[in-house]
């Protein structure tokens, strides 16, 4: 029985993961066993910077609206404790939008949620 090699199929596994690897410097876009590892830990950090940009836009957001809700005189608690309360459906991504953009409309949501 004749000896196979795998070409066709070595080289199409082998180009869709150098496909992953354009842009990379040196061996790492050229050594397939240097490409696979290095494409490997790319995909891991990008599945994890996914997580933690979610993480980074909420800290974002709770920070306009705590010095947004403390030009208005309430603190950042006490106003998601009240907004909570009287069952807005404002989530913090267009609270800190309100906040940046139309502080009149934030001050009309601060002053409903304390009254």
């Amino acid at each position: 029985m004749p000896r196979a090699k795998g070409g066709f199929k070595t080289r199409r596994r082998h180009k869709r993961i150098l496909k992953l690897a354009e842009g990379f410097y040196a061996a790492r876009s050229r050594s397939i066993r240097i490409v696979r590892q290095t494409v490997d830990t790319a995909l891991a950090r990008a599945y994890k910077g996914r997580k933690l940009k979610k993480r980074d836009f909420r800290k974002l957001w709770q920070t306009r609206i705590g010095a947004a809700a403390k030009e208005n005189g309430v603190s950042y608690s006490v106003l998601m404790g009240d907004l909570k309360k009287k069952q807005v459906a404002l989530d913090r991504k267009m609270l800190a939008e309100l906040a940046v953009h139309s502080p009149e409309d934030f001050k009309a949501v601060v002053h409903f949620a304390r009254n």
